[in-house]
């Protein structure tokens, strides 16, 4: 059997002449991945379908200077605080703290300079059953208003059985309030290949979070149950989006955080998401330690950015399954603790599992 491999290509270079260069994980069983230093970006996500063809199963940008300019975090690595932070403001500790708007009067994503646009020292961690990569990045003092430096380690795994693992590690010296998250833009058809919308998905949530229509958070979580949020069964998108029902009129679909349940222990994964496009026949499944996801479905997307292939993406061309933190957290104090604190690590763990890959070997 072919042994997992870990390559490195050029990839262009930032204003200042630092080299950006691209990682191709290759699982040696069909299944490729490709990340950037640039926003710890996962640039492609090669997965064959049942049929045998492969292609990728993630929105990318051309090149560098796409993703340079690109606003709507695609493939990218997000933080110190992922989702909204109401009004760019939080206290601490006595404290209270700014980060600077960058969403309709709201800090998304960590504000307009977050871990999205940072250049990550890239360390390869090759081994005999997957290959792997670390991405190391340090925000100091006062980045985006946060306070505390704070140390965050990334490390994309790409095993045998073809599933993605990303472990996120962040350590400060100071008390701040941390959610890291994965923006990959999910279409299981491939891209070009016009909107999910018939995509079926599942999540594993028996409650979610309201909104206003800022997207900030209304306030305790609301049961999913007889509402268009109630995706505890598959689901095809299409029919729950055009439901009437005035959260997902606000949004323009879903951009909205589940609440998982407890994992069965610390550290231990579960389902929060299953993923499924009937044309193609690949199967996806989110596996995560977090306790929130974040379904958006690309309502934001407006055809200003192409794929590699010159086409526009245009609105539903994607599905975001974002595992984090909830948002607000820190203006919520009955929310999960979102706070770091010196001496510890906060450590989560993220799989993408492609389960119809099992199916293909069987048959084989």
């Amino acid at each position: 059997m072919p042994q997992p491999q870990l390559t490195r290509a050029p990839f262009g270079a930032l204003p200042d002449g630092a080299a950006v260069a691209r990682w191709i994980l290759d699982s040696g069983t069909g299944v490729r991945a490709e990340v950037l230093e640039y926003g710890g970006i996962l640039h492609r996500l090669e997965v064959p379908d049942l049929s045998g063809r492969s292609d990728t199963v993630v929105l990318g940008l051309a090149d560098l200077a796409a993703y340079r300019a690109d606003t709507a975090y695609l493939g990218a690595l997000v933080g110190r605080y992922a989702n909204r932070l109401a009004h760019g403001r939080f206290t601490l500790d006595g404290v209270t703290r700014q980060v600077p708007p960058n969403d309709r009067g709201h800090a998304l994503h960590g504000g307009p300079d977050g871990f999205n646009r940072r250049l990550w020292r890239a360390t390869p961690q090759p081994g005999p059953e997957a290959a792997a990569l670390r991405l190391d990045l340090r925000s100091p003092d006062g980045d985006m208003g946060f306070p505390g430096t704070l140390d965050v380690a990334a490390v994309y795994t790409l095993d045998r059985h073809g599933t993605l693992r990303l472990d996120l590690t962040a350590r400060t010296d100071r008390a701040t309030p941390v959610s890291l998250t994965h923006h990959a833009y999910f279409h299981l058809g491939g891209p070009g290949r016009g909107d999910v919308l018939g995509h079926r998905l599942a999540v594993d949530a028996d409650a979610y979070l309201p909104v206003d229509a800022e997207s900030i958070p209304l306030g305790a979580p609301t049961a999913t149950a007889g509402t268009a949020f109630d995706l505890r069964e598959p689901r095809v998108l299409a029919e729950r989006i055009g439901q009437d029902d005035p959260q997902l009129a606000a949004a323009g679909g879903y951009d909205h955080c589940f609440v998982l349940a407890p994992p069965p222990g610390p550290g231990a994964l579960r389902r929060a998401a299953r993923l499924h496009d009937p044309r193609g026949g690949r199967r996806m499944e989110v596996w995560t330690t977090e306790p929130g996801l974040q379904v958006y479905t690309g309502n934001s997307l407006d055809g200003s950015l192409r794929g590699p292939d010159g086409k526009r993406l245009e609105r539903h061309a994607a599905v975001c399954l974002e595992t984090q933190q909830f948002p607000d957290a820190p203006n919520r104090p009955d929310y999960p603790d979102p706070v770091l604190r010196p001496g510890t690590a906060r450590h989560s763990t993220t799989e993408f599992r492609f389960p119809h890959l099992s199916a293909r070997a069987e048959e084989r």
